[in-house]
């Protein structure tokens, strides 16, 4: 859906350079000082610290350097906003552009670590499971996903796009791909080089573009056009793992699916909750573990608690709703 657009504000009048007003009055004053000037040091001789630098140096005060040596403060956010577990809205976009700065090869050895960390503490107890969730659920009843989209062929299409991308990244290059191409029909019309045209800003673009116009395809030759709610047919479609294929299950369908992320792996490893050294490990953990009361919105719940709180490499343990379950020994509360 188009976002409303503001008109560009008229440029600023140019400032005029410090000293410029008065430089008809010091011009005598400059031309006598050129004629009584000293000869130019020889190329040997050192070059001096211009005057204007070092009264500069001088006059700077203790608070002020002491300033500039330490690393500035980030913005702190409203609580609401760094609970990460709020509707999403323009705040929690903004956060996820942020949380797509953080290195990718950190955030893997960060994400190593907790599964390394996962497999030796003491596991959850079905009690300590249930307060985690009921918390949750306190905290946010209709957790939602932060991609753009009108139906269920434009949410796969989104959630293909945003391997290895952001959220936002993702909606600002379907706003124009899906006005353009809202069905499969449409898509396979608009043709790969013109998919490619309006993903650009996506890594992988072309790879993506090449997928998404053959999903179209085999959605037209295969299932008439619709979205199927299977899992091994989603899966048999190009660029859909099975992810992507829960994505869609859970979003789109309402099937109580758990879609393991990176944070998703993290959060569960980390805290102790459902640890695995891979993906499919977590994902069947937490089905078994997870109450039937929760699981439809139990992904949903997880990754956004790692997206915004169980961060990677900065995890913001003081305000985690399940800090006093956590198993992770060095998180500073």
């Amino acid at each position: 859906m188009p976002r409303k657009t503001t008109a560009a504000a008229p440029a600023a009048p140019p400032v005029p350079a410090a000293g410029a007003t008065k430089a008809g009055s010091g011009s005598k004053a400059t031309a006598s000082k050129a004629k009584t000037a000293k000869p130019a040091a020889p190329a040997s001789a050192p070059a001096k610290v211009p005057a204007a630098k070092a009264s500069a140096t001088k006059s700077a005060s203790p608070k002020a350097a002491a300033a500039k040596l330490s690393p500035a403060k980030p913005r702190k956010a409203p609580a609401t906003e760094r609970s990460g577990l709020i509707a999403p809205g323009k705040a929690v976009r903004a956060r996820a552009a942020l949380s797509g700065t953080e290195k990718p090869r950190r955030r893997a050895v960060a994400n190593a670590a907790a599964a390394v960390h996962g497999r030796t503490v003491k596991p959850w107890s079905d009690t300590e499971i249930f307060e985690a969730f009921s918390r949750f659920e306190r905290l946010n009843p209709e957790p939602k996903g932060e991609l753009d989209y009108t139906d269920a062929f434009t949410l796969l299409v989104a959630v293909v796009l945003s391997a290895q991308a952001t959220d936002v990244g993702v909606n600002k290059a379907t706003r124009g791909l899906f006005a353009a191409a809202p069905t499969p029909q449409a898509m396979v019309a608009l043709g790969e080089e013109g998919i490619a045209a309006y993903i650009r800003t996506l890594g992988l673009y072309r790879g993506k573009a090449k997928n998404v116009a053959e999903l179209s395809r085999l959605l037209i030759a295969r299932h008439g056009g619709e979205v199927p709610v299977d899992r091994e047919a989603l899966e048999a479609l190009p660029g859909v793992g099975r992810k992507t294929a829960n994505v869609v299950l859970n979003i789109a369908f309402g099937v109580p699916t758990i879609a393991v992320d990176t944070h998703l792996f993290r959060v569960a490893n980390r805290t102790g909750l459902a640890p695995g050294k891979t993906p499919l490990d977590v994902e069947l953990g937490l089905e078994a573990r997870i109450p039937d009361r929760f699981k439809l919105h139990a992904h949903h719940w997880l990754i956004l608690h790692g997206r915004y709180i169980c961060k990677a490499l900065r995890p913001d343990c003081p305000i985690c709703p399940i800090n006093d379950l956590c198993r992770w020994p060095d998180k500073p509360l």
